[in-house]
């Protein structure tokens, strides 16, 4: 299904050889996001587990993000609040307003569903754009504090600052 198409960029759902694009895309850049992890998020999408929006420009893969129906995890799990879920960008097609875009697409997906949206975002500086996007974009922290690999952390809780280290925050369209 095609999202948004305009001068060069091109939002749709995710196709088979996009799972190629994006492990050579993020390889290129010396990350590591294995084969499985894109082939995963396409059955997913064909089992109508999931939505993959995908950004292409000029022929190749630029960007996604990944739309849950119901948030799995976290403060809004069971609550059916519909949730982002590994949003990325690659970095030589960052700062070109894709980014912007693809999330334009998941948030009215998510509206077709219900009246907000969740996501999670990590706490250290590798996600300082993002977090300044969500929080310019109307997203705010949930009130449940800091999780990490999927638990809410206790008062004083000791955590590692990695990926894992993360904050939940809900945007409401109804503002």
């Amino acid at each position: 299904m095609i999202y948004f198409s305009d001068s060069g960029l091109l939002v749709r759902s995710m196709v088979k050889k996009d799972i190629e694009g994006f492990v050579d895309g993020f390889a290129s850049q010396n990350w590591h996001k294995p084969y499985e992890l894109f082939y995963g998020y396409y059955v997913q999408q064909q089992n109508n587990e999931r939505l993959v929006i995908i950004a292409e420009t000029n022929g190749d893969v630029a960007g996604y993000a990944t739309l849950l129906p119901h948030a799995n995890a976290g403060p809004f799990a069971g609550k059916d609040i519909p949730e982002i879920v590994d949003f990325n960008v690659l970095i030589k097609y960052q700062r070109r307003g894709i980014g912007s875009r693809i999330m334009d697409v998941a948030e009215t997906l998510a509206k077709s569903k219900s009246d907000c949206v969740s996501l999670s975002v990590g706490l250290h500086y590798g996600y300082g754009s993002a977090q300044r996007m969500y929080v310019k974009r109307g997203y705010i922290p949930d009130g449940t504090g800091v999780w990490y690999k999927g638990h809410q952390l206790e008062q004083y809780a000791e955590c590692k600052n990695d990926d894992d280290l993360t904050i939940y925050l809900l945007k409401s369209f109804n503002r």
